[in-house]
């Protein structure tokens, strides 16, 4: 049985293929269409699922969308009637999407793939839910999902046992963590659905100042987690922004305008909004295991990608052990709502294997062999030097110790926002200013954001406080003590970004200003390849670790093909290319022009 997920049409689209209740393919819309959180219909995506499993559409038994448009209309038109007539302009606006398309799924579906067969669709939060407890390592467990809105709800938790998967109880829009969160993301003058990792980033530079005010203005937090605005603060309901004035009254001045330096206010901002919502995720922790009585917690929906909030969680030690779906945002529902069909729809048994959970990594997207590398480089006449599979990884590992700059292409695209050493751009960790190079001379993006470090997992705990694997980059830990240095009288010195320049560990390429990292821990199991790298880097350094970010630059999405990398490569100051077993040095590449298409093979005309 061929059962197609597909999430699309508001951000983050993506495809997933399911075989029999195992996970075959998975992959967003933006690898392929080469445009950042792409809203449109997966055509690529879809069209990579079905090559992937080796089937055309005619094979399919099920195609299942992540929510419920017609609900979603709902939503949008009642709210458009409590306000009426303010918000006019902005339901005008909307309206030709919604009868141009949003609410005729399966005329999309058929018109895309051919296809006649059965079109089911999940409520949005019961696809987060589904995504978080499936996959998940555990037999029974109590789910979160947290996220902007789907058709109504903005928050659930429940149950899941066996093959079955039950929501208890649900928060209601416009009441909403994800959109709290996108409205201080908004004032701090960043972009709303992209930029609410640069405002978790932020956060550690500033103190929460206005927390207080955020808990007796904006909203009405109760003991179960549970809370409610009041909308006098807030414009999206009605409006094209998310603040009002009397938010900007209350906080101090208008949004930051984009690209304007960043003050100390705006750390301040950033540090408050997060401390709320690392509250209000425990008080809701706390809420769910009362209920429930479970041990274990499953975590999806767009707020979960907070590693922030996640590590606070974690050591909160309120669950036994929580698991979050890798692929947490909207792209994890057409995961979701496919392995719901298997196990919900088709009564499937769900098989927990006791050595982990199903996602095999979340190695899902497209993978290019060794020939289609050749061929790559061949026709672009890009001179490189192959290197056999023993020697790679203490090549790699020469150039990471000399300091250079390494992207690094193999195997299977991560499904998901982070690279996972297979679309990864990589650096040494111990380097003091390898955090700089990266950010300005690589990424192209702010000098505040801070890098991950991808860890040997049996190495974890001698250099963070974390006691158990973190293979997704989805918990934030605190550095070690013993491998810290002591900064306090040189930091005094120092404001904001400036705190950056100071050494605050033995790796301080990976350590933010208040001792924190974002940490990947590496399986020989997962990822062989790059564990044997990081492991090569180890006997040369005696580090476990390496400095990992995501293979693009600012503004673009993780690159997906061989051509996507080396376009990648040329237009930044990495020093290295290693494509699968091919080396290139950028001081031996041909001078790069620029061509026209830059699409994938999978998408559609």
């Amino acid at each position: 049985m061929h059962i197609l997920g597909i999430s699309a049409l508001y951000h983050d689209s993506a495809a997933c293929l399911i075989e029999d209740g195992r996970i075959i393919a998975a992959a967003q819309e933006e690898r392929f269409s080469r445009k950042k959180h792409d809203p449109r219909w997966p055509g690529g995506a879809i069209n990579y699922c079905l090559q992937e499993g080796g089937i055309q559409s005619r094979d399919l038994t099920h195609v299942v969308f992540h929510d419920k448009p017609r609900l979603k209309f709902e939503r949008l038109m009642k709210t458009y009637m409590a306000y009426a007539p303010r918000g006019w302009s902005s339901f005008a606006e909307a309206l030709p999407l919604w009868w141009g398309g949003k609410l005729w799924v399966e005329d999309m579906v058929q018109q895309s793939l051919d296809f006649r067969g059965s079109v089911l669709y999940a409520e949005h939060h019961q696809s987060h839910a589904m995504s978080a407890f499936y996959p998940s390592p555990f037999q029974d467990a109590a789910f979160l999902t947290l996220d902007g809105v789907g058709e109504w709800s903005t928050a659930s938790y429940g149950v899941g046992r066996g093959n079955d998967v039950e929501i208890l109880a649900d928060l209601h829009f416009p009441h909403s963590l994800g959109l709290l969160y996108s409205a201080f993301t908004y004032y701090t003058g960043f972009k709303v659905n992209s930029g609410e990792y640069k405002v978790m980033g932020l956060a550690p530079y500033g103190t929460p100042l206005y927390r207080d005010l955020i808990l007796e203005h904006v909203l009405d937090l109760r003991d179960d987690g549970s809370f409610s605005f009041d909308m006098q603060y807030f414009d999206f309901a009605v409006g094209s922004t998310m603040t009002s004035e009397r938010f900007h009254d209350v906080f101090g001045g208008p949004p930051r305008t984009p690209e304007s330096d960043l003050t100390q206010r705006d750390m301040d901002l950033a540090a408050s909004v997060q401390s709320v919502v690392e509250e209000i995720v425990l008080k809701m922790a706390r809420h769910v295991r009362g209920v429930t009585e479970m041990d274990y917690l499953c975590l999806a929906g767009g707020v979960a990608l907070n590693c922030v909030a996640n590590g606070v969680l974690l050591r909160e030690e309120i669950f036994k052990d929580i698991w979050i779906q890798p692929a947490a945002g909207d792209a994890g529902g057409a995961l979701g709502a496919a392995l719901g069909v298997w196990h919900q729809y088709h009564g499937q048994p769900r098989k927990v294997s006791g050595r982990g959970d199903s996602m095999g990594g979340t190695y899902l997207g497209p993978e290019f062999s060794g020939q289609e590398v050749r061929e790559f480089l061949a026709a672009g006449g890009y001179p490189y030097r192959a290197v056999n599979d023993e020697e790679l990884p203490g090549e790699v590992a020469d150039l990471l110790v000399s300091e250079a700059v390494v992207g690094w292409f193999q195997g299977r695209m991560e499904y998901g926002p982070r690279a996972l050493g297979a679309r990864s751009i990589l650096g040494d960790a111990r380097s003091p200013k390898m955090q700089s190079v990266m950010n300005l001379k690589i990424k192209y993006r702010e000098s505040f954001r801070p890098f991950a470090p991808s860890v040997l997992e049996e190495h974890v705990a001698e250099w963070f406080d974390l006691d158990r694997p973190s293979p997704y980059m989805l918990l934030v830990a605190p550095v070690s003590p013993k491998r810290r240095v002591p900064v306090e009288g040189v930091d005094r010195e120092r404001f904001g970004v400036e705190k950056l320049h100071v050494a605050r560990s033995l790796v301080p390429a990976i350590t933010h200003i208040d001792y924190s990292a974002r940490v990947q821990s590496v399986s020989e199991d997962t990822n062989p390849r790059y564990y044997q790298l990081i492991r090569a880097f180890e006997e040369r350094t005696g580090c476990p670790m390496v400095v990992n970010t995501s293979f693009n630059v600012r503004g673009e999405p993780l690159v997906c093909s061989p051509l996507d990398a080396y376009r990648c490569f040329m237009r930044t100051e990495m020093d290295y290319l290693v494509l699968g077993n091919y080396i290139l040095s950028k001081n031996e590449q041909p001078d790069f022009a620029e061509d026209g298409d830059w699409r994938s093979e999978f998408e559609l005309d």
